[in-house]
């Protein structure tokens, strides 16, 4: 081989007959004292001071300088020495790149450091990160928001979280109902405050358009000048800087308008960050409009469950009247079972006791009890002849599209003297029990066929007296046929509950339904059963005519 024709190795300086000298990455070299041996030409281009001879801190960025000072001489490194690297790499910015300095030993002692370009790499790391922390909060905030059907609960946690993640402020505007605005503030000191005031949405640009669920005006158009103070939650300090307008999105209708403010401490929003707000309003606008949604039917619901729920039973007319209800599922309220007592006009007047059992259980059941109440009610003129009024009944009930049939247990009830008299007519219902003041228990004698169910029907009518303390219990076959007992499949049955009423002679109306109710429940446990309806007439053993004054019809008291 002829050394004659290799080039020179070359002044220390810029090295371009060098294998690294022509590499693309920056490289420079650095002797144990700190001084610039050479560098090749990407090291010169991005480092112009860096010429041998020159102090490396001197020309090189801080960090790369502390690198290279902890290198330390090749007897005092601490690296890998079969590797030749003499210390870990280090990482900085040189002017608004990012760079990783990775050094090697050369064989004269001096320290060689490499520079990989890694802003690339660095800006993918970071925005992955940051997607990663919001997919977070979006989750967190789903859970969040999700956990509560209550508006304004929700509308709190919306407001908390978007001045505590998204601005300094928030402030969520409910779609307007009359001349003031429903809205909810958050400010830096995370206290929610909801306030209804009389305010021109008009006045911010983009919150009218908002509400009605157009897409959101951009932030640059908006000046911040311009957003009224009644939009700015109290304890905001300084000027708004920057704002955010977006709409909340709902079920078919806009649930709101979202309000996301900034001070000048922070900077203007990004397009970026408008995005995300947009995301998190979606998913907060869905949570609001699912939790009004709720309270809406919620209060349809109330209001005509309160037309199907039994009522509450008194004294009427020196008659005590007292009735229980237990749904055959936990999470219901109405069942087939019901009972009405439509009071007499006067003292002399019979009050009618109606308790019913339609076929079925559940909501289903319940409407045609509410159907078969209502029709009832206005039959009210026709109380005094139970056969025409269940005819009638019969009627409309074969007339409708329902297929379910009803029983049916009447009573017309009035006080005579120290007595109760009763005519008792059975549709198809159990018979009711009458417990005597000494304990005996007696079947009324009526019978009749089901409502609802064949066009023919025929009932009988019994009459009964009731003395001071005896009661006549009404009942559906949810009690008597509740299963239950030591190996749950027992019927309760009818001298079970006829054992139960002979313990509550003498006992007020209020305590009978109560006593038989708790021992039916007890037996069935927490098995399925039937819906378990009861009513109790009991004569009051010290009711007398009480005079208002000498002239007027007395009336009766307890």
């Amino acid at each position: 081989m002829d050394t004659s024709q290799q080039p020179p190795a070359g002044p220390r300086g810029i090295a371009s007959d060098t294998a690294w000298g022509a590499a693309p990455y920056p490289v420079l070299v650095a002797d144990p004292s700190g001084d610039v041996v050479e560098v090749n030409a990407a090291a010169a281009a991005l480092f112009p001071g860096a010429v041998p001879g020159a102090w490396l801190r001197c020309v090189v960025p801080e960090w790369i300088a502390d690198a290279h000072a902890g290198a330390g001489s090749p007897d005092e490194e601490s690296g890998d020495a079969e590797s030749g690297s003499p210390a870990s790499s280090a990482h900085g910015a040189v002017g608004d790149r990012t760079f990783e300095a990775r050094p090697t030993r050369t064989d004269s002692g001096d320290v060689m450091w490499w520079l990989v370009d890694d802003t690339d790499r660095r800006l993918a790391e970071d925005a992955l990160a940051s997607e990663r922390r919001r997919t977070a909060f979006l989750a967190g905030a789903s859970s969040a928001l999700l956990s509560s059907l209550n508006v304004e609960r929700c509308m709190e946690i919306t407001a908390r979280l978007a001045a505590e993640h998204l601005a300094d402020a928030a402030v969520i505007v409910a779609p307007p109902r009359g001349r003031k605005a429903q809205l909810t503030y958050c400010g830096p000191d995370g206290d929610v405050v909801h306030r209804q005031v009389q305010a021109d949405l008009e006045q911010l640009p983009g919150l009218t358009d908002a509400l009605r669920g157009f897409p959101p005006v951009p932030s640059r158009w908006i000046d911040p000048a311009a957003v009224p103070e009644w939009a700015v939650p109290d304890g905001f300090i300084g000027p708004v800087r920057s704002a955010v307008v977006t709409p909340l999105p709902g079920h078919g209708v806009p649930a709101g308008a979202l309000v996301l403010l900034r001070s000048g401490r922070r900077s203007a929003f990004t397009e970026s960050e408008e995005v995300f707000a947009r995301l998190f309003a979606s998913r907060a606008g869905a949570a609001m409009s699912a939790a009004r949604m709720y309270a809406e039917q919620s209060a349809i619901t109330t209001t005509l469950m309160r037309e199907l729920l039994p009522p509450q039973l008194h004294s009427v007319h020196g008659v005590e009247f007292a009735g229980k209800y237990l749904p055959s599922g936990q999470a219901d309220r109405v069942g087939g079972d019901f009972y009405d007592v439509h009071p007499g006009t006067d003292e002399g007047q019979e009050s009618l006791v109606v308790l019913g059992d339609v076929c079925g259980k559940g909501l289903d059941a319940a409407v045609l009890t509410g159907k078969v109440r209502n029709t009832v009610q206005a039959l009210l003129p026709l109380a005094d002849d139970h056969q025409r009024l269940l005819g009638l009944l019969n009627g409309a009930l074969m007339n409708s599209h329902h297929t379910r049939f009803v029983t049916l247990a009447l009573a017309s009830v009035v006080r005579s003297g120290g007595t109760v008299r009763l005519r008792v007519t059975s549709a198809g219902h159990p018979a009711p029990l009458i417990v005597r003041a000494d304990g005996t228990v007696e079947t009324v004698g009526t019978r009749g066929t089901l409502v609802g169910a064949f066009w023919d029907i025929s009932s009988t009518t019994a009459q009964v007296e009731l003395a001071p303390g005896e009661t006549c219990l009404f009942f559906t076959d949810g009690i008597t046929e509740g299963r239950g007992g030591p190996l749950g499949d027992e019927l309760f049955g009818v001298e079970r509950l006829e054992s139960a009423l002979a313990r509550c002679a003498g006992l007020p109306a209020e305590a009978v339904v109560e006593h038989i109710q708790m021992l039916a429940a007890q037996w069935v446990g927490s098995g399925a059963h039937d819906d378990m309806a009861t009513v109790a007439v009991t004569a009051p053993h010290h009711a007398h005519l009480s005079a208002v004054n000498g002239r007027t019809r007395g009336r009766y008291t307890a």
